[in-house]
C-alpha cells in the first residue's frame, strides 16, 4: 500500500464529509492556497461586476432637468436600483456606491491577497524545497481571518454600501450615515491581520526552510518578489490598521481625530492612509514582477538576464515605497514637501525600469514559446510600460496640477495594477495550472481569452488617458456631451474584457472536467516545482530535493523530466552570440 507521501494533495478522503473536514482544517499550504484562489477569484467577479455597472452608467451623461426634476441618461440606476434602495436615493448615490464597491473589493479582497496568498502559498514552499510554510497552523488561521474580514466587507452591501471610494477619505467616511461604512472599514481592518500573518509566515519560511545548499542567490525570483512583498506587508499594514481603528472610533464615539468640527484634521487621515497604501501598491505589483521573471525565463528557455539586479531591485522597491506617499497629497502640502516627494517618486522608477530592461534582454535572441503564459508576459510588458511611462506626468508638479483627479489618474492606475498585477496573475495561473491541478487546458481557447483581454483592456483604459487630458474628472456620473463617445468606447472595451475573462473561466472549468493529464514539466522549467508530481503529493516531494543546478541554468542544464532533444543545451558559440 502507498503511504500518504505518495497521494496527491487533491485526492479525496473516504467520504464527502471527511473530504470537507480535511479541507476546512487542513494545514497543507497547497490546499490553503487553492481556497484562497477560489476566494480571490470570487472577489474578482464581484468587483468586476461593480466595474461593469460603473461603465454602463457612464454610457451616457446623467442629467437632471431643472424644471421637472426628472433624471435622464441613466442606463443602470433607474431600472436596477431605485426599487431596491428606496425613493430617496439619487443616481449619484448609486454611482458612488458602485465605484466604491469596485475599488474596495478589488484592492482589499482581490489584488492584495491574489498572488501572495494564493499562488505564493502554493508555490513558495515548493520552490524552496520545503514540505510546508514555517507556521502551517498560523497559515490556516490567516485564511479564516481573511474569510471573516471578507464577510464583514461584503456585508456592507446589505447595509446600503459605501460612498467613500476605496480610500475611505474623511469627511466622506465620517459624515455619511450609511452603516455600510463601519462594516467596510472593520472588514478592511480585519483583512489587514491576515496580510500581516501571511507576510510573517513567508519571511520565516524563506529564512529557515530553504533546502540545504540553497543560498540567497539560488532562490527563484518569484521567491524574492514574495519575500520583498512580505516585508512591506509586515511593516506597512499595521499603519492602516491603526488608521482604520481611529476612523471607526471617530464614527462610533465622536472622538475628534479627523473631523474638523471635533478638532481633527482630515489631511492627517490622508497621510496615515497613504503611508500604508502607497507601499500597498507594491504589495500588489511586486508578486506580478516575480511571476513575470519566472514566465519569461521558462518560456524563453534562457537564463534570466541580470538575476541579482532583479532580486535587489525588488528589495529597493520595497524600501523606496515607504518614502513616496506624499505624491498623493500634492494639492494639500507645502511647496517644499511637494518638491521632495516629487523627486522621490522619480526615484522609485529606477529599480522598476531595471526589471523591464532585464526581461527584454532575457527575451533577446531566445527561443520563445508563444503560448498563453508567454502571451500574457508580453502583454504585461506592453501595458505595464505604458503604466510606468504615464507616471512621470503625475509625479511632475507642473503637469499634475492639470491631471490631478482626472481620468488620466484612473487610466494610469489601471495600467499599472491590471496591466501589471492582474495580467501576470492570469499568466501565472496558466503557467502553473498544470502543476496545481494536474490537468492541461485548451491552448487555443486560452490564447483567444488572452487576445480578448488585451484588446478589451487597452480599449477600456487607453481612451481614459484622452478623457483625462481633456479634463474629465474621475468619480463623476455626470459629464458634458463631448465626452460621450470616449466613454462609450471605454464601455465597449470593458465588455470585450469581461468576455475574455469569462472565456478563461470556461477554459479552466473544461480543463478540470477533462482528462488531459499534465506531465511533470510541461514547459521545461528548472525550479523545484517542476520536479514534483502534477499535482504534487501531500508533502510536496517523496524525498528531500537536492540542488544540482541554479533556477535559470538553461545554458548548462536539460530541464528535469524533459527530452534532451526538445530542450537542447546551447553550444558555446550560441551562448557567446546570445550573451
Amino acid at each position: 500500500m502507498s503511504g500518504h507521501h505518495d497521494v496527491s494533495y487533491l485526492a479525496p478522503k473516504d467520504g464527502f464529509w471527511q473530504t470537507v473536514w480535511s479541507w476546512a482544517f487542513t494545514v497543507d499550504h497547497k490546499k490553503i492556497g487553492v481556497m484562497y484562489l477560489v476566494a480571490v477569484l470570487s472577489a474578482f467577479l464581484l468587483g468586476g461586476l461593480a466595474a461593469m455597472a460603473v461603465r454602463l452608467e457612464l454610457w451616457s451623461p446623467t442629467m437632471t432637468d431643472p424644471k421637472t426634476g426628472l433624471v435622464t441618461g441613466q442606463l443602470l440606476t433607474k431600472d436596477l436600483f431605485f426599487g431596491f434602495l428606496g425613493d430617496n436615493v439619487t443616481p449619484n448615490n448609486i454611482y458612488n456606491r458602485a465605484f466604491s464597491l469596485h475599488g474596495t473589493v478589488m484592492v482589499f479582497l482581490f489584488i492584495i491577497p491574489s498572488i501572495p496568498a494564493a499562488l505564493g502559498n502554493i508555490f513558495l514552499p515548493i520552490m524552496l524545497g520545503a514540505k510546508d510554510v514555517a507556521f502551517p497552523k498560523l497559515n490556516l488561521f490567516s485564511w479564516y481571518i481573511y474569510l471573516f474580514g471578507g464577510t464583514f466587507a461584503v456585508s456592507a452591501l446589505l447595509m446600503g454600501g459605501v460612498e467613500t471610494g476605496w480610500t475611505f477619505y474623511t469627511p466622506y467616511s465620517t459624515t455619511t450615515s450609511w452603516g455600510g461604512v463601519t462594516a467596510m472599514v472593520l472588514g478592511a481592518f480585519i483583512l489587514g491581520f491576515s496580510s500581516i500573518l501571511t507576510g510573517m509566515n513567508f519571511i520565516a519560511t524563506v529564512h529557515k526552510l530553504r533546502v540545504p545548499g540553497m543560498g540567497w542567490f539560488d532562490m527563484p525570483l518569484f521567491v524574492w518578489a514574495i519575500y520583498a512583498t512580505a516585508i512591506i506587508q509586515v511593516l506597512a499594514t499595521p499603519v492602516l490598521a491603526i488608521t482604520l481603528m481611529m476612523l471607526a472610533f471617530e464614527r462610533m464615539f465622536h472622538i475628534g481625530i479627523f473631523d474638523p468640527a471635533l478638532g481633527g484634521d482630515p489631511v492627517l487621515f490622508q497621510h496615515f492612509f497613504w503611508f500604508y497604501s502607497h507601499p500597498a501598491v507594491y504589495i500588489m505589483i511586486l508578486p506580478g514582477f516575480g511571476i513575470a521573471s519566472e514566465v519569461i525565463s521558462v518560456h524563453c528557455h534562457k537564463k534570466i538576464f541580470g538575476y541579482r539586479a532583479i532580486a535587489f531591485s525588488s528589495i529597493a522597491i520595497a524600501a523606496i515605497s515607504f518614502l513616496v506617499w506624499g505624491h498623493h497629497l500634492f494639492t494639500s502640502e507645502t511647496p517644499a514637501a511637494n518638491a521632495v516627494f516629487s523627486a522621490l517618486t522619480f526615484l522609485v522608477a529606477v529599480p522598476t525600469a531595471i526589471k523591464v530592461f532585464n526581461w527584454i534582454a532575457t527575451m533577446y535572441k531566445s527561443s520563445i514559446s508563444l503560448n498563453t503564459p508567454m502571451l500574457y508576459a508580453m502583454s504585461f510588458l506592453f501595458c505595464f510600460t505604458i503604466g510606468g511611462l504615464t507616471g512621470p506626468p503625475l509625479a511632475t508638479l507642473a503637469t499634475d496640477i492639470m491631471l490631478h483627479d482626472t481620468y488620466f489618474v484612473v487610466a494610469h492606475f489601471h495600467y499599472v495594477m491590471m496591466g501589471g498585477t492582474v495580467l501576470m496573475f492570469i499568466g501565472g495561473l496558466h503557467h502553473w495550472w498544470p502543476k496545481m491541478f494536474g490537468k492541461m487546458y485548451n491552448e487555443a481557447g486560452a490564447m483567444l481569452g488572452c487576445v480578448l483581454v488585451f484588446i478589451g483592456f487597452n480599449l477600456t483604459f487607453m481612451t481614459q488617458f484622452f478623457l483625462g487630458t481633456q479634463g474629465m474628472p474621475r468619480r463623476y456620473a455626470t459629464y458634458i456631451d463631448e465626452f460621450t463617445f470616449l466613454h462609450q468606447l471605454s464601455t465597449v472595451g470593458s465588455l470585450i474584457l469581461g468576455i475574455g475573462l469569462f472565456v478563461h473561466l470556461f477554459v479552466f472549468i473544461a480543463s478540470l472536467m477533462g482528462d488531459s493529464k499534465a506531465p511533470r514539466n510541461p514547459w521545461g522549467g528548472l525550479t523545484f516545482e517542476w520536479e514534483a508530481d502534477s499535482p504534487p503529493v501531500e508533502h510536496n516531494f517523496p524525498h528531500e530535493p537536492v540542488i544540482v543546478h541554479g533556477p535559470y541554468d538553461y545554458h548548462t542544464t536539460t530541464p528535469p523530466h524533459c527530452d534532451p532533444n526538445e530542450y537542447p543545451v546551447p553550444s558555446k558559440d550560441e551562448l557567446g552570440d546570445a550573451h
